[in-house]
């Protein structure tokens, strides 16, 4: 997989990984969002859904160079890893809605989603194609 263009790869579990492509300039991006929201300011930009959508919009728009992006977006995990009750059980839901929140309002569709579950998954981006493959332990893998 990958083989022809950059792989991006991340291993979820309850975090959600986003993939946004522009088809017509073959640039992609993929954000591993652990927490729904952040606490204010950070250096970790990507770890929250409200500030790693548009840190990784304004590091495409750099590579854009002035052109246009016509971005879409692939998610994959946000799986109930925990067997507890409290917030920690739903934060794999709690990160799908604000992502998704974030994502309308940047008004970039979802083309596809591989959401939810018990198990944890990996993803992989082709930057060549745009393609998300999702890859659950002991099932085949999933093409978004």
């Amino acid at each position: 997989m990958c083989q022809k263009g950059e792989c991006l790869r991340t291993l979820l579990g309850s975090c959600l990984g986003v993939a946004l492509y522009d088809r017509r300039l073959k640039l992609g991006g993929l954000v591993h969002v652990v927490l729904p929201q952040s606490p204010g300011p950070s250096e970790l930009p990507g770890k929250y859904a409200d500030t790693a959508i548009p840190e990784l919009l304004r590091q495409m728009r750099l590579l854009a160079r002035g052109e246009p992006l016509r971005t879409v977006a692939k998610l994959a995990g946000g799986a109930n890893m925990f067997n507890s009750s409290g917030s920690l059980a739903t934060i794999g839901e709690q990160n799908i809605k604000a992502v998704e929140r974030q994502l309308e309002e940047w008004k970039i569709p979802v083309l596809a989603r591989h959401l939810g579950g018990e198990q944890g998954r990996r993803m992989l981006l082709d930057s060549a194609t745009g393609l998300v493959t999702v890859e659950i332990a002991g099932l085949e893998p999933t093409v978004l």
